[in-house]
């Protein structure tokens, strides 16, 4: 309208003629005719004449609509209507007498009682002497003065009806405080006061007009001078307009439609001010009236902007401040007596909308899927390892974290049998897969859009679109997937979920037939699509080596064990993330970051399709005395099974939880974590045991002896080693070659040695309970971490002090201690008869992991540059053109070298893949640069070698001494440990395999 010209000032809705009204909806024209809506539009007439603040331009220019729409879907027959209707309408208030809008648009209103503030102004103390009318509706008009008080009337109706039944009330409706409403008379504060009225909507109208134009006369019916706008009533002028207009529009239909009313428009006029024909403005003086319109206008519109900011600001501070009243709390406790946790909302960074996780129309995670072999580079010593600088000095990977989970596989498939083998370990020390999130949503399908937009783009971008890889649409970090958010409540379910008294027994139980249960193959939704194919992404995420270690290629134990292992990976790095310990407490270091809550529910619901045979159960050998053995040894063709003391704790953890329906019952995890902690201090015992002389385990044999009979033998360290030692004795563990290495008589050390053991268990126990049930971890003192995530994990039934607490009193044996551990036992002395040399090797010895850590550089370049820039290639013997060095393992590569290309791949690029599955930190050392390859990118990361002046020298162009910066090296660390190459690197280039 404002560019073509034909309306040049602020046009009102609506733009267009309006179309006809569709048939179907013909019934609610009957609601223009109602008299409770005419009252009501009378009543915002009347306030927004009289200037309230809460009414906006916008209420009025609704309030106009109405009034049109009723006056053009009239009924024909004026006066007949008004008897059939107001023989239906059941609205009992003196207002109007019909219930015709024609008819009641020229009805006087003289007085109104009315309930009002008592500061209010309109507030008028004196009764009024007469209530006579001066219009012409005189004869229709009661004696008594209307009730104003409309909406109290229905409240008071309403609130009979929720008295009636208050119990039912009680759910349905929940009045907040903050609104502070009753039944009418019920606040003080109010007061019935009578108001002098004297109006009609028509005068109201002809006053809004002149209110609207500012001036005293400016409605002047057209009819007086042009007869014909009553005959054809269309004008095109009329079409569109402001407020004014708008009121033209409706005066002009009120006089077409009733004889009556053209005659009271024109007395109103008459009575307001006399008619004066319209003056002739000058195109200036238009000029400055248009300036100060505009001028009054954005002054309103800024005004209008203030009081919604104050309004919203107010409402926000009234939901976030509202504490519930007493009887609030009551319709709450009947409501939430089915408890009930509300659905986690999402919002989606594409589309903008928010909204539960549902099947048909899932919600995901932005997540950034990497394969990671940073755990497999923890050593167990805890002086950091140094770059070789001369020929002496080399590195060996033997003491690695990887290689020595390797070894302990390797020998366990020699000796049992592999499919039992498989749930005996973790893996992913090497290769293993991790996951991370920005934290941000979207929906699959908006992100599947989103994706095929950015296939199109033409502009040349640092990632590979057809590798699923990608930029978050909000906070722009690189990202490869989306993991399904699983529908259903929020993680804070634990929470609510109250300490039940069943006995153990009962829920290991329970724990058992749950397990029975067969995952059900998900029934083809969205969402279970998404977590197939989610899945697929986190395989294809590391390569096939670090995904099959099964004697027989493609097994599905090996599935099964990859599975589980994704979730210890990220467990064990969000550890490694926090120091190594969980003293400082607290959410997530990635607080809102973190996505393994929905990964869990991922793999848990692949992992359920895969059924353990009950006879090999982990959990039956963990709860329950095997009855007969003989059937044992009638199937010993085939290898043994691994004996339940060489399994690993974390790793049956995971498989126990991950095989149980989800969303788990904390009480359920807590049962499973008592019995494994059970079954891991039997490990621990069993592993000093090995330790101790053979006087020294007589000693503890006897003493534990003598305790044996005492109500608390159960929870004695000292009873059950000594059970353990002579359980083992049996068998022919101890006799291979006395093992000298730990002299141990005193009892504090022996309880130090249990709790460290111990303690990785805890930590990751404690982590897997935070993700899973919400709640935060406390923070505690190194030396009391024990004690403090056992008391967390209810393994400790009472919060004992420091000096006399031991780890043996959070033991609760399922069944009788001594039976379980002589079956436990019972397993390695048949082991020891055939393979006496393996027995102790493969008991489980918990060296404490340093954390991962880059190798030591020395204080001066040169010292690397001297050695390194002369040696030669271990292939072809030649000193390389641009030779490198591994930051991680020390290896020395040829970068560019063609000698030792391998399948199209260069030196370099494949070292990274099996060093760090992918990852790859290298120095140049020709230029003193660091290059960092990731996948199939890589980037120059800069240089931790700096002058005197802390300047970089790349190249060694000006061949000044350079010097370590340790601040910078510590921040590479810090980025290859947190896995953040991706996000803080910017300038990503394709390597083709060519470095």
């Amino acid at each position: 309208l404002k560019q073509s010209g034909k309306f040049p000032g602020n046009p009102w809705p609506p733009y267009k003629k309006r179309t006809p009204l569709h048939p179907s909806y013909k019934g609610l024209i009957k609601l223009l005719h109602c008299k409770t809506l005419h009252i009501v539009l009378f009543t915002l007439l009347y306030k927004i004449l009289m200037d309230h603040q809460n009414l906006s331009e916008h209420v009025l220019c609704m309030v106009l609509y109405l009034i049109e729409l009723g006056l053009e879907n009239s009924p024909e027959q004026e006066l007949d209507e008004e008897e059939s209707a107001g023989g239906q309408e059941h609205c009992h208030d003196s207002w109007f007498p019909g219930s015709n809008l024609v008819s009641n648009m020229r009805h006087f209103i003289n007085y109104v009682r009315v309930r009002v503030p008592e500061t209010a102004p309109e507030v008028k103390r004196e009764p009024p002497a007469s209530t006579s009318s001066d219009g012409l509706a005189s004869s229709q008009n009661s004696g008594t003065a209307q009730v104003f008080s409309l909406v109290a009337e229905r409240r008071k109706k309403f609130q009979e009806i929720i008295n009636r039944n208050t119990s039912e009330a009680n759910q349905v409706v929940r009045p907040k405080t903050s609104m502070k409403w009753s039944a009418p008379g019920a606040t003080p504060q109010l007061t019935t006061a009578i108001l002098e009225v004297k109006e009609s909507i028509l005068s109201l109208l002809i006053k809004l007009h002149h209110k609207l134009s500012g001036k005293q006369n400016s409605y002047y019916p057209p009819w007086l001078d042009d007869v014909d706008v009553l005959i054809h009533p269309e004008v095109p002028r009329y079409s569109h307009g402001d407020g004014m207009t708008a009121v033209e529009r409706i005066l002009l239909k009120a006089a077409v439609q009733s004889r009556l009313n053209k005659r009271i428009i024109e007395e109103i006029c008459k009575k307001v001010t006399p008619p004066v024909p319209p003056k002739k403005i000058s195109s200036a003086e238009k000029k400055t009236l248009d300036k100060e319109e505009r001028r009054q206008k954005a002054r309103e519109r800024q005004q209008k902007l203030l009081a919604e900011f104050a309004s919203r600001q107010k409402s926000f501070m009234e939901t976030a401040m509202d504490v519930e009243s007493p009887d609030a709390d009551i319709a709450m406790e009947v409501a939430t007596s089915e408890q009930h946790v509300s659905e986690a909302i999402y919002d989606c960074v594409i589309c903008g909308q928010s909204g539960p996780s549902t099947e048909d129309r899932p919600t995901g995670l932005v997540v950034l899927l990497q394969a990671s072999s940073v755990l497999g580079q923890c050593r167990n010593s805890t002086d950091p390892k140094k770059l070789p600088t001369t020929e002496e000095e080399q590195i060996y990977s033997s003491d690695t974290c990887a290689a020595l989970h390797e070894v302990r596989l390797t020998t366990l498939q020699q000796y049992f049998k592999d499919s039992s083998c498989l749930q005996a370990v973790s893996i992913g020390w090497e290769g293993g897969v991790y996951v991370q999130t920005c934290g941000h949503t979207l929906h699959i399908d908006c992100h599947k859009s989103y994706m095929e937009s950015l296939r199109n783009d033409q502009v040349l971008q640092g990632f590979s679109v057809d590798k699923g890889e990608f930029t978050c649409p909000l906070c722009r970090q690189f990202a490869n997937s989306v993991l399904p958010c699983y529908p259903g409540n929020n993680v804070e379910r634990s929470l609510w979920q109250s300490h039940s008294n069943k006995s153990m027994q009962d829920l290991v139980q329970e724990v058992e037939d749950l397990q029975e249960q067969l995952g059900t193959f998900p029934s083809e939704t969205n969402l279970s699509k998404e977590m197939e194919s989610v899945m697929k992404d986190i395989k294809s995420t590391t390569q096939k080596k670090y995904t099959d270690y099964s004697k027989t290629s493609g097994s599905p134990d090996n599935d099964f064990l990859f599975m589980y292992s994704v979730a210890r990976t990220n467990l064990e790095l969000e550890l490694v993330h926090r120091g190594g310990n969980l003293c400082s407490g607290g959410a997530s270091a990635a607080g809102k970051r973190s996505c393994l809550n929905q990964l869990f529910h991922v793999l848990a619901m692949h992992m359920r399709l895969y059924s353990i045979d009950s006879a090999y159960n982990p959990w039956r050998k963990l709860t329950q005395p095997m009855q007969d053995k003989n059937t044992e040894q009638l199937v010993s063709e085939e290898l043994p099974e691994v004996p339940v003391l060489y399994r690993d704790v974390s790793s049956l953890l995971l498989i126990q939880i991950l095989t149980m329906p989800q969303p788990l019952n904390k009480e359920h995890f807590t049962c499973i974590v008592k019995v494994l902690f059970t079954l891991l201090y039997t490990q621990a015992l069993a592993a000093f045991s090995v330790k101790c002389t053979a006087e020294e385990r007589m000693a503890w044999e006897e003493s534990g002896a003598l305790k044996k009979n005492t109500s608390s033998g159960e929870k004695s360290w000292e009873v059950l080693l000594g059970h353990v030692i002579s359980e083992l004795s049996k068998g022919k563990i101890y006799e291979e070659g006395e093992n000298e290495e730990l002299t141990v008589v005193n009892p504090d050390s022996v309880e130090c040695y249990l709790q460290q053991f111990c303690l990785p268990f805890l930590r990751i126990t404690s982590l897997l309970q935070h993700h899973l049930f919400g709640g935060d971890l406390p923070s505690c003192q190194e030396d009391e971490e024990f004690t403090v995530l056992a008391s967390c994990l209810g393994l400790l039934p009472s919060f004992q002090s420091a000096h006399q607490f031991t780890s043996a009193s959070c033991l609760d044996w399922p069944v009788p201690a001594f039976d379980m551990i002589s079956q436990w036992c019972s397993e390695l002395a048949s082991f020891a008869e055939s393979h006496p040399d393996q027995v102790k090797a493969l008991l489980i010895q918990e060296p404490k992991w340093d954390l991962p850590r880059l190798l030591q550089l020395p204080e001066n370049y040169n010292t690397i540059f001297q050695y390194y820039h002369r040696k030669t290639c271990t292939v072809c013997t030649k000193v390389p053109k641009d030779p490198a060095v591994c930051l991680v393992c020390g290896t020395f590569v040829c970068l560019k070298g063609l000698c030792c290309k391998q399948q199209s791949y260069c030196e370099c690029v494949l070292h990274s893949q099996n060093c760090g599955a992918g990852t790859g930190i290298f120095l140049l050392i020709n230029a003193s640069v660091i290059i960092i390859i990731r996948g199939h990118r890589f980037c120059l990361w800069g240089s931790v070698y700096l002058d005197a002046h802390g300047e970089e020298d790349r190249d060694l162009r000006r061949g000044k001494p350079l010097y370590i910066c340790k601040e910078r090296y510590k921040v590479l660390e810090q980025q290859w440990v947190s896995h953040t190459f991706d996000h803080i690197n910017k300038r990503w280039g394709p390597h083709y395999n060519g470095l």
